[in-house]
């Protein structure tokens, strides 16, 4: 058998002991065609670098949940290192727990390459995430991950105020506006968790061919302080601030440029399009899905 392994901060060659399985295994350390499967031993943000490789060769991706978030891995079921060897055992014997997910693409404004085109595993924001992201961004690696975006939260919120953002859809060809206004978060999600699992789309699917969006409309600072404990635990959908819906594709304007994150990286400034890719990704899980 023939693996890639790619490490994440904090990881190395000596994570790979476990999953040698007494096995000869040839090991490449980059994503390359020609082998039978992907570990990425990381966070979301590994991942997310090594997506569009990843898709365009559709080689099946192990998960070895190593960053500060790990909001891919809990998606697929993986909640640690006994999870990923589960599902490798299940691999290198059958080959028979891959499944196919989707992802999402954002395009900048203007792009007309692929050089514009970011995919994505998880969500794609703009507004308080998108801050919230880049301040947790600026921790120590270790403080990021034990609450670093509760941490981030608390620093940004009170100086946060909502802002002007125009949302439109695009479900059969045409263009069409169908939330505008003063707005505190902008959230299109193909995962339900993020932000080290909270769950901002608790109705979301990685295999649906829709992004859930979850929009939080205008509110000062305290107001925001109220919803975001039934954010954290999926408990939000009933709130009268709160839009949630499903769409294809997304575009994003706002009245001055505001920074579009995805799994917790910044990938560009608005306008921008959001999309979903279908069946993009092949991933190894513990137990096949159906």
């Amino acid at each position: 058998m023939r693996a890639s392994a790619i490490f994440g901060p904090g990881s190395s060659q000596q994570d790979l002991n476990p999953f040698q399985l007494g096995r000869d295994i040839e090991w490449s350390f980059e994503i390359s065609s020609g082998v039978n499967a992907v570990l990425i031993f990381g966070g979301d943000g590994t991942i997310h670098r090594n997506l569009r490789t990843l898709s365009e060769l559709q080689l099946p991706l192990l998960v070895v949940p190593r960053g500060s978030g790990n909001d891919f891995a809990r998606a697929l079921g993986i909640r640690g290192l006994g999870d990923t060897l589960l599902a490798w055992r299940e691999f290198c014997r059958k080959s028979t727990n891959v499944r196919t997910i989707d992802l999402g693409m954002i395009t900048a404004a203007g792009g007309r390459s692929a050089l514009h085109e970011t995919l994505f595993c998880c969500v794609a924001c703009v507004g308080l995430d998108a801050e919230v992201a880049e301040a947790a961004n600026r921790l120590p690696r270790w403080l990021r991950a034990h609450g670093g975006y509760l941490l981030s939260l608390l620093g940004v919120l009170p100086k946060f105020a909502p802002l002007q953002i125009r949302i439109s859809k695009n479900e059969s060809g045409t263009w069409e506006a169908c939330n505008s206004g003063l707005m505190m978060l902008s959230a299109f999600a193909n995962t339900s968790v993020y932000g080290g699992g909270i769950k901002i789309a608790p109705q979301a699917r990685i295999d649906d061919g829709k992004l859930d969006a979850c929009l939080i409309r205008g509110t000062n600072s305290l107001g925001a302080v109220c919803v975001f404990p039934a954010v954290y635990f999926g408990k939000h959908l009933c709130i009268l601030k709160v839009d949630y819906f499903q769409l294809t594709r997304a575009r994003i304007e706002t009245e001055r440029p505001l920074k579009v994150y995805a799994d917790g990286e910044f990938v560009c400034t608005t306008p921008a399009e959001i999309s979903i890719r279908p069946k993009a990704l092949q991933v190894i899980v513990p137990v096949l899905r159906t």
